[in-house]
């Protein structure tokens, strides 16, 4: 057993080994079932570090395989990860950890509550990792149940009708999904994703096994107007299954359109990107101003979620190299910014017991450091420059010019209603006379709650300032994609050109500009 035919399979499932350890715990034992699954996401978060420095970011393939039968000929276990997954597996490794040390006050059925957050995580992995269309399945549904289950119990008052609502609409979209799968395997005879990318699906087959796909992925980002499930789950989750819901959860959709919808679809997805352009302006513009009008601090954030995915199914669907690397980068930072958003408001949440907006005011005089963390994440929803969130936007909004001017023009104009939404917020929470009594006696943030915040606003500012770890340990895959997609749809490769130039430079962690290559003609 080696390190790459082992550490993808040992990521993967540690936290549900983590889940038995737990299972045989003693429930009294608060203080061993913390620690064990604080130790158990820790010790998955430094795995997924030594995948990413083992990883080879010039290589477009995937790296780390395991491919071994399972049932018959077809279905098998196999995992391995590229630039375009092996992001997504540190992502989930490092807001985990977050999420336990988040959740130690918790006390109400703290073992089956530490277990289903495990399990969750095994769950999400899987996804990312796997190179079985079945077992994707497997994964991207099973996350559903441990959702469903952190927001049905440990959810607010009405969380039943929230995780029911979650649930059924992602469970929906899906069903169609699975059909979709049936018939990839009937058409060319295997499950195997690496041999998939490489088949063409008939043209005709291609729109029906899009929209099948996209019926599921959509309600999972959640792109516009397939989001009404979101608000109403981000309200009622504890602040834990906020923190994944946003974090996490809705990136599966995002990870799907990237490994099946382009790659697999392309002549579908070509003549479905209007379409998918026009859906995501109006996430990005008609969303930013119902979060304008929101008085619940969880409510807004989660409407500024499904704008910033607007931005995410733009880059994707432009089809070339800065705006899939755009998107991808957007999701990585909208990870680590909207977990932390999330976690800012469980800060103020666990003091107060309320989410309401007007009950706040003039924290800044009391909780400096607070103010502080919750500004920099602030401005990084924003897109502020400087910060993480600029990256994304910026490398979208030019990819998607390229091939869209109106679209584009329609998103840098959303923009300025989510700097709206967010320094109100900010000014409404933050700024303003201290007057209210029950606000004088309030603490600022404790040792546990800095050990959390710090390391993602640290990312927030790192990867605005130098996003180069992400753009090159991507690079590689997303032109791979690009090559195959272009040609696929009968587009020069070489029309990519200029715009992978301008990103090589970008992304030269050097500083120097490095000579752009073509991609290979397919």
């Amino acid at each position: 057993m080696t390190f790459d035919n082992s550490i993808l399979t040992i990521v993967t499932w540690l936290p549900l080994l983590g889940a038995a350890i737990l299972l045989a715990t003693p429930k009294n034992a608060i203080g061993a079932i913390r620690w064990i699954s604080l130790v158990v996401t820790l010790s998955v978060f430094g795995l997924s570090l030594a995948l990413w420095q083992a990883f080879d970011p010039s290589n477009a393939g995937f790296q780390f395989v395991v491919n071994m039968p399972w049932i018959g000929d077809s279905i098998g276990y196999r995992v391995g990860v590229d630039g375009i997954s092996v992001l997504f597996v540190v992502l989930t490794a490092l807001l985990m950890p977050a999420v336990v040390v988040a959740s130690w006050e918790v006390e109400t059925r703290l073992k089956e509550y530490m277990i289903v957050f495990l399990v969750l995580e095994t769950l999400m992995i899987g996804v990312f990792t796997t190179l079985d269309l079945a077992m994707f399945y497997v994964f991207f549904e099973g996350t559903l149940l441990p959702m469903f289950l952190i927001i049905g119990i440990w959810g607010g008052s009405a969380r039943i009708q929230a995780a029911y609502k979650f649930f059924f609409y992602t469970f929906i979209g899906s069903v169609l999904m699975l059909l979709a799968m049936m018939a990839m395997y009937w058409d060319a005879g295997t499950t195997d994703i690496t041999r998939l990318l490489g088949h063409e699906f008939p043209v005709g087959m291609q729109t029906w096994l899009w929209l099948a796909f996209f019926a599921s992925l959509a309600v999972k980002m959640p792109m516009w107007p397939f989001h009404r499930w979101l608000p109403e789950a981000h309200v009622q989750a504890p602040t834990a299954g906020s923190v994944v819901l946003a974090a996490i959860l809705l990136k599966l959709g995002g990870y799907g359109f990237l490994r099946f919808s382009l790659p697999m679809f392309p002549d579908a997805s070509a003549q479905f990107a209007n379409f998918i352009f026009v859906l995501s302006v109006a996430a990005i513009i008609l969303t930013s101003l119902v979060a304008l009008v929101q008085t619940d601090m969880k409510k807004l954030i989660a409407y500024s979620s499904v704008a910033h995915m607007g931005f995410v199914t733009m880059g994707i669907f432009a089809g070339n190299a800065l705006g899939i690397q755009g998107a991808m980068f957007q999701m990585i930072s909208h990870g680590i910014v909207s977990g932390a958003l999330f976690l800012c408001v469980g800060v103020i949440y666990d003091r107060m017991h309320t989410r309401d907006i007007d009950a706040y005011g003039g924290l800044v005089e009391r909780m400096p450091q607070y103010a502080f963390a919750f500004m920099v994440f602030t401005m990084a929803n924003v897109g502020l420059p400087g910060t993480s969130g600029f990256v994304g936007e910026f490398l979208t909004m030019i990819g998607v010019f390229q091939v869209n001017t109106w679209a584009a023009f329609g998103a840098a104009f959303g923009v300025i209603f989510s700097a709206c939404y967010a320094l109100w917020l900010y000014r409404r929470i933050i700024f303003g006379a201290l007057t209210k009594e029950s606000l004088k006696s309030i603490l600022d943030l404790n040792l546990r709650e800095r050990v959390v915040l710090y390391p993602l606003l640290v990312l927030t500012l790192v990867f605005g300032f130098y996003p180069a770890p992400i753009l090159d340990t991507t690079a590689a895959a997303v032109d791979n994609l690009v090559s195959h997609y272009s040609a696929a749809i009968g587009r020069d490769p070489l029309v990519d050109l200029a715009e992978q130039r301008i990103q090589l430079e970008y992304t030269a962690p050097s500083g120097e500009v490095q000579p752009a290559t073509a991609p290979a003609s397919h």
